[in-house]
């Protein structure tokens, strides 16, 4: 990676850049005015208890401003051209917006969308598939790069301050997840081709670069759950990416994420057993990177479907939760001290099960294995979710993801001992895409929403104390949704569909929010403060 390219515009530092610096400490809080990390605080609700904009008034919301992102000629190739494509959720600290996509970061002032600092580097090479976002430690920005570096950049400026790799650009890893930071750790996942290589989590010192730890997405040879594979081969180069950001209980200092698929991805006969510690949801010592429990949604896996969803911290009755609607069309509620499974509910309508096994994980249906002559599979490879983020609100008890009842047909192409590489996929299909609102408790769909058309709506969603969702759908519209029924408040158009999921925060006693939609920013705010 050649060296950082820096374009100050000084001109523009308004009042919004003089207070730098995030405390680790406000991540423990629900976000109020400011937006200090992916999910807005650790638990992954991606719920605001901020008012000024509810479910009266939300009518009247106005767009404030848009800023499209230039990112110049830029580096070329590696997977991808400098198109800026924004599928990273922004920060907001202290009245200053950051946001990346792949090779570039911006500071812009979140009052107007005016740009305060902009940092570009080359990689050389990597995929360029997006960059899901930045992590900020007092007066230092935290980003990935396509070439598998992770980058410490000055707050106040976008100097470099230190870079270290994270991954092996040779073995066709990439880089593209927003790191976490917790206390001194900075958690950064790792991407790849799904090419046969492993998975894995690690820890990075906030201030020097050195890495604390690293776990790996599969059984330590020799351990129990290694005879899951069927060799130590199969094992060690078994897949399980961990490409989106985790979340985190301070009280029993644990952080939980989702893994990915095993490889090869569709082709599983040289792989037989469950496959662990891919399609697992688990729980690791943030301290230590020990692995505290798991639980795995998809048993060997070959359907694609990563379960890297977020996984949502909240209190229940009177346990302590962590809940999942992962992409193969099941919702699981999971006590997130011990992992014992509570809830399992298929929120969408699949086939490929044959019910639930006595730990309450789906037992995969043979007859929905990828076929030479195909088999008709719901849900599609895209899965019942992706990756764009749900959101649980506490006010209503509901959790609610962007899915699509979808049915694809899976070919296997290579039906040798010895596969490699994917060896197969699928062709085909129909969805039908629709907003689920689904109770924690029972996992009974309290309403549903059908969106218009036949696409996906790709978006993240957003949840706040004034009764309100919002949410992309399947065109190109933000929309704003009654929290409890999900009647449609309100809906604006944008210039391309939604593809990121929506922050809120307040300036100066005035609340926006803001999306991402293509190459631009949109922010929409409440006419008149919030005495409206």
């Amino acid at each position: 990676m050649t060296l950082l390219r820096l374009t100050l515009s000084i001109g523009l530092l308004s009042g919004a850049a003089a207070a730098q610096g995030l405390d680790p400490a406000t991540l423990l809080e629900p976000p109020t005015e400011d937006w200090p990390t992916y999910n807005g605080d650790y638990s992954g609700r991606r719920y605001s208890p901020l008012t000024h904009i509810h479910d009266g008034n939300v009518g009247a919301l106005n767009l404030a401003w848009v800023r499209r992102l230039n990112p110049g000629a830029g580096p070329q190739g590696g997977g991808g051209s400098a198109a800026a494509v924004i599928k990273g959720t922004p920060l907001v600290i202290n009245g200053i917006m950051y946001v990346t996509i792949p090779d570039h970061v911006w500071a812009i002032d979140a009052r107007n969308g005016r740009p305060l600092w902009h940092t570009t580097w080359e990689s050389e090479g990597g995929w360029r598939i997006g960059n899901r976002g930045a992590g900020v430690w007092n007066d230092t920005l935290f980003v990935e790069t396509p070439d598998c570096h992770l980058v410490a950049l000055d707050l106040a400026d976008g100097r470099e301050m230190w870079r270290t790799e994270i991954c092996d650009l040779q073995q066709f890893y990439y880089a593209s997840v927003a790191p976490v930071i917790v206390g001194d750790h900075v958690i950064v996942g790792v991407s790849g081709d799904d090419l046969d290589i492993p998975g894995y989590l690690s820890s990075y010192h906030p201030v020097t670069g050195e890495m604390e730890w690293r776990w790996y997405t599969r059984p330590d040879p020799g351990d129990p759950e290694a005879a899951t594979w069927p060799s130590l081969e199969a094992m060690l180069h078994g897949g399980g990416m961990t490409w989106v950001p985790s979340t985190y209980d301070p009280e029993l200092n644990l952080l939980y994420l989702g893994t990915g698929n095993p490889q090869p991805v569709i082709a599983g006969q040289g792989r037989e057993g469950d496959n662990l510690y891919t399609e697992s949801v688990v729980a690791l010592d943030v301290d230590t990177g020990e692995l505290a429990w798991y639980f795995q949604v998809s048993p060997h896996d070959t359907h694609d479907w990563d379960a890297v969803q977020t996984p949502v911290l909240f209190d229940g009755e009177p346990r302590k939760l962590v809940a999942q609607a992962s992409r193969n069309g099941w919702f699981f509620v999971l006590d997130r001290e011990t992992g014992e499974n509570l809830l399992s509910v298929d929120f969408v309508g699949t086939n490929w099960s044959l019910g639930l096994a006595e730990d309450g994980r789906p037992i995969p249906n043979p007859a929905k294995e990828p076929q030479t002559d195909g088999a008709l599979v719901s849900p599609d490879q895209y899965g019942a979710v992706n990756w764009p983020p749900p959101s649980f609100s506490p006010d209503t008890g509901l959790f609610y993801a962007n899915a699509a009842r979808a049915y694809s047909v899976y070919y296997l192409w290579d039906d040798g001992d010895n596969p490699n590489g994917w060896g197969g996929n699928d062709r085909g299909g129909y969805s039908i895409p629709m907003l689920q609102a689904i109770d924690y408790r029972t996992g009974e769909i309290r309403w549903s929403r059908r969106w218009d058309g036949r696409g996906r709506a790709r978006s993240g969603l957003l949840s706040t104390a004034g009764n309100l969702l919002f949410a992309g759908d399947t065109g190109n519209n933000l929309v704003a949704l009654d929290a409890g029924d999900g009647a449609i408040l309100w809906h604006a158009g944008l210039h391309t569909p939604m593809t990121n999921g929506p922050i809120t925060y307040a300036l100066d006693g005035v609340q926006y929010v803001v999306v991402g939609a293509g190459d631009s920013l949109y922010a929409f705010a409440m006419e008149g403060g919030p005495e409206n």
